[in-house]
């Protein structure tokens, strides 16, 4: 099975032009866009966010302009969920604020041997097909956002966006907010 290319021949590069699909066909330089592998974007009791119930909200920012892949966010997702459900059961509120609309692709290179006659067309037709899905993270803007209540919560909410602070590439800040 293939493998996926490691996330930091993506990460601090700028995004690629021509990366997204376009609505005719023939202009559209990706015909296939690979699938989305986000299962949800909001997680635990959305009535009582509407309801403005949460007294505190912690978000997870990024410190530089990044491109962050869809398998890092689901990561990041499942990691969050899980330990706050652990700790408050379903009194929480928890948000992907960030979509992965650039498509990111590949070009494949064989080395050694003779496959690589088979395949590789050097520069011509250098494209490369879809890999996989990234969202484009501009610096300071919030990647996901915790809603909640309970001051006694804090050092260990801290500790949860710590332990995925790694998954994320460049810079990551954890910033808290009172709300009224």
């Amino acid at each position: 099975m293939a493998s996926a290319r490691k996330a930091s021949s993506y990460s601090k590069r700028k995004p690629v032009i021509n990366t997204r699909r376009s609505r005719k066909q023939q202009k559209s330089y990706i015909k296939a866009v690979p699938p989305q592998k986000i299962v949800k974007f909001n997680m635990g009791d959305y009535k009582g966010f509407e309801d403005n119930k949460y007294k505190i909200k912690m978000s997870l920012d990024a410190g530089d302009n990044i491109q962050v892949r869809d398998l890092a966010l689901e990561a990041i997702r499942q990691s969050l969920n899980k330990d706050m459900t652990k700790l408050i059961q379903k009194n929480f509120f928890l948000r992907c604020n960030v979509y992965p609309h650039n498509i990111l692709r590949n070009n494949r290179i064989f080395s050694g041997g003779s496959k690589g006659e088979r395949i590789q067309t050097g520069m011509k037709n250098s494209f490369g097909s879809p890999e996989g899905r990234a969202a484009i993270v501009k610096k300071g803007k919030p990647i996901f956002t915790l809603y909640y209540n309970g001051n006694e919560h804090i050092p260990k909410v801290k500790t949860f966006f710590k332990k995925v602070k790694p998954k994320l590439p460049g810079k990551s800040i954890v910033s808290f907010e009172n709300l009224k």
